[in-house]
């Protein structure tokens, strides 16, 4: 096996890396040059907010307590594993890129979470008229892969079951 073959065949992993690094840099930089509970605009539909979550995506659980933290990390951390096991065991291209974004937004709030147990929010989605909630990379890449990855499993095996 040549060492093409190798990386074509674990380029999943390096997505995850991506996915963390992407997530990181954007989490470093809110926190460099946000200031907590201050708006700034940035796109139509989206500005800039920054908080602290203690809980888990878009602020759900978020009672602000240590140990809840802490429990919803070690959850967290086995169900990465499981969708480690999903990911090794998969075939489909399209849904192994999408278990790799959902792997790497969830390591990366865990690695965000471990120190201080909050996960760091700072994209704010709103309109003038309604607020909806605020998120990270990490929640996004979680929620892109969740869609893509019931969307080819609903749509890629409908098709193949056709065939």
């Amino acid at each position: 096996m040549g060492k093409l073959d190798i990386l074509f065949r674990n380029k999943y992993y390096l997505y995850i890396v991506i996915f963390i690094f992407i997530d990181i840099c954007a989490k470093q930089f809110a926190l460099t040059h946000l200031n907590e509970f201050e708006i700034q605009g940035f796109i139509p539909f989206v500005d800039l907010y920054l908080i602290f979550n203690s809980g888990i995506a878009f602020g759900f659980l978020d009672f602000d307590a240590r140990l809840l933290s802490n429990v919803l990390t070690i959850i967290g951390i086995f169900i990465v594993i499981y969708i480690f096991v999903l990911l090794k065991k998969e075939d489909d291209s399209s849904k192994k890129f999408a278990l790799s974004m959902i792997i790497g937004g969830a390591l990366g709030n865990i690695l965000d979470r471990i120190p201080d147990g909050y996960v760091t929010d700072f994209l704010y989605l709103n309109t003038t008229k309604f607020s909806f909630f605020i998120f990270n990379p990490a929640d996004a890449f979680i929620s892109i892969g969740a869609i893509l990855l019931i969307y080819f499993e609903l749509f890629k095996s409908e098709h193949a079951n056709k065939s």
